[in-house]
């Protein structure tokens, strides 16, 4: 299977490099592009809660709630995104396509901050004394933030695959890969920073309008690289319809008795190498097993429901071996997901000032997670990896990055939970329970420690799943490889709503005012579930061999 599987690899290189587009003069293009879509992105994302408060009357905890499944929507739709890319428009239709609707929906946004009549009658945050929207405002607020929610998922890891197909080397796709990363959360913390600003103190209306011009500059880029392009082309078909196609096969014939002998397997006519089935899943070897009636005189398939070829069988089977470590992103990804949604809320009833005339507004306080993942990327990529290649035989593999960035973020947790004890303590030492607009005397900058750790974190786990699966994955589904990440951020938004509701119902841990409650035994709780995440991370990871890398077997160390 690793034979096959580089000798695939190899000929993708080969026919890449016999065009002539590609390479780094697509650079700029690709790199503008995600800055552009990014800005306009976090600009309407990262101040969302606060817009729901103030502009629609929300309780808070429904605020947050929204703002979950947006990210949800944001992150969960790349994977239709890379499944449409991989099976029939390619990656190029799919990103200026994605890039429209998302303009639209930013568009519609500005509309409902500009006219009045989109939007309830102003008041303070989202009493029971506040007018609540009417059906038709709500339908046309859902509608902007699905378009725009559906807009991001097509391009955010859409543009990741296109990107580093552009390169022949591994060498310069990693490279690739560690500038989309970095440029993404630059300018997504960028926007955090600077079009937050404008909403919170001059108007939405300005905000929205700045976010649908850098969609709009980010769209005119990417159109205007077009001519030196190497375009991914769409196969035409599923590949997900080839790996349905293994399991009904292996269904239809598991009673055949199967043989060891791999001229009894049918491989795919094009394929100079001879691939020999796995003994891991043996059941799904009877998918490419021949039968009497399977194939036609001339050798073709004669019923491809009933026929595989072997590669399509170890295909299926490498991604049955990679869910075991995808599901353990799961729960690392809800517990960051439950920080981004108690983090305004938090910063909303502390002191925000910095000096006299400025107030830091609450949804910027995510720009510091931003930009310390920024410059953990920095560090990792210009001075940790160099340095670890000069002076040592050592060098961390992207299951050891992931490694580490779970126990930094389960660091995170408990220092959330330790700084929210504190925030609480002072609350009820100045009595503030029981009042509304009651802001704790204790200054936003407490949050700093576990956004830093937060940050950190994210540095090191998300360009190592990234580049985990990209690697990993069967070639017939690169596209869809990088987008793997996003569906299981985009599940832990879902997660993180049902922990809410569930944390509500159990207990009185998160009440509509923050200073009610005891948010702290929600990170605490968040803090235990990743250690027992880590845990079953390890045993798996311990037990996974890389089948596109040199490996020794079962050796942690070489993960």
């Amino acid at each position: 299977m690793e034979n096959s599987a580089s000798h695939v690899d190899e000929v993708v290189m080969q026919s890449a490099s016999a065009r002539k587009n590609g390479g780094w003069i697509t650079f700029p293009f690709i790199i503008a592009t995600m800055a552009g879509l990014s800005l306009a992105a976090g600009g309407w994302t990262s101040n969302l809660i606060v817009f729901l408060i103030n502009e629609f009357n929300m309780k808070s905890i429904a605020a947050a709630k929204v703002f979950n499944v947006v990210n949800g929507l944001t992150t969960i739709f790349p994977i239709l995104g890379g499944i449409i890319a991989d099976s029939y428009l390619g990656c190029f239709s799919v990103i200026w396509i994605s890039s429209l609707i998302s303009a639209m929906g930013i568009f519609l946004l500005l509309l409902t901050a500009a006219i009045n009549a989109l939007k309830p009658l102003a008041c303070g945050d989202g009493s029971n004394l506040c007018t609540s929207p009417s059906t038709n405002q709500y339908v046309f607020l859902y509608v902007a933030l699905a378009l725009a929610s559906i807009g991001i998922a097509g391009t955010r890891f859409t543009i990741a695959p296109m990107g580093a197909y552009q390169f022949d080397k591994p060498k310069h796709q990693a490279m690739f890969f560690d500038w989309y990363i970095f440029i993404f959360y630059l300018c997504w913390a960028l926007s955090t920073a600077f079009i937050v600003y404008v909403e919170d103190n001059i108007s939405w209306t300005w905000g929205y309008g700045i976010s649908v011009a850098c969609n709009i500059l980010g769209l005119a880029i990417f159109l205007a690289g077009k001519r030196f392009y190497r375009h991914v082309k769409e196969q035409g078909g599923s590949p997900f319809v080839n790996l349905a196609r293994v399991v009904v096969a292996a269904i239809q014939k598991w009673r055949v008795p199967l043989s060891e002998q791999t001229q009894h397997y049918y491989h795919d006519p094009s394929d100079k190498t001879t691939l020999v089935p796995t003994k891991f899943f043996k059941f799904l070897n009877c998918a490419a097993f021949i039968t009497e009636g399977d194939t036609k005189p001339d050798g073709s398939i004669s019923k491809p429901w009933r026929l595989c070829t072997v590669q399509q069988v170890e295909d299926l089977k490498s991604l049955i071996k990679l869910f075991p470590l995808w599901a353990s992103g799961l729960l690392i990804s809800t517990q960051l997901v439950m920080q981004l949604s108690l983090l305004t809320l938090q910063a909303l009833k502390m002191d925000r000032h910095m000096g006299p005339h400025f107030e830091m507004p609450a949804g910027s306080m995510l720009v510091f997670i931003l930009l310390f993942t920024c410059l953990a990327i920095f560090i990792i990529d210009r001075l940790l990896n160099p340095f670890l290649a000069k002076y040592t035989s050592f060098s961390l593999t992207p299951l050891q990055r992931v490694g580490i960035g779970h126990s930094l973020t389960i660091a995170c947790m408990a220092v959330s939970a330790l700084v929210e004890s504190r925030r609480l303590r002072i609350a009820r030492s100045h009595h503030l329970q029981g009042k509304k607009d009651a802001i704790v005397p204790m200054s936003v900058f407490w949050l700093l420690p576990q956004l830093a750790l937060n940050g950190i974190g994210e540095g090191f786990h998300f360009p190592g799943h990234i580049a985990f699966y990209y690697q990993e994955f069967p070639t017939s589904l690169k596209n869809t490889s990088t987008a793997m990440v996003s569906l299981f951020i985009g599940i832990a938004f879902y997660l993180g709503n049902v922990l809410i509701d569930l944390v509500q119902r159990q207990s009185g841990w998160l009440p509509d005012n923050i200073n009610d409650g005891r948010m702290d035994n929600v990170f605490w709780l968040c803090c235990t579930l990743g250690s027992v995440n880590f845990i079953y991370f390890l045993v798996v990871s311990y037990f996974y061999k890389y089948k596109n890398m040199d490996s020794k077997p079962n050796d942690v160390a070489s993960k």
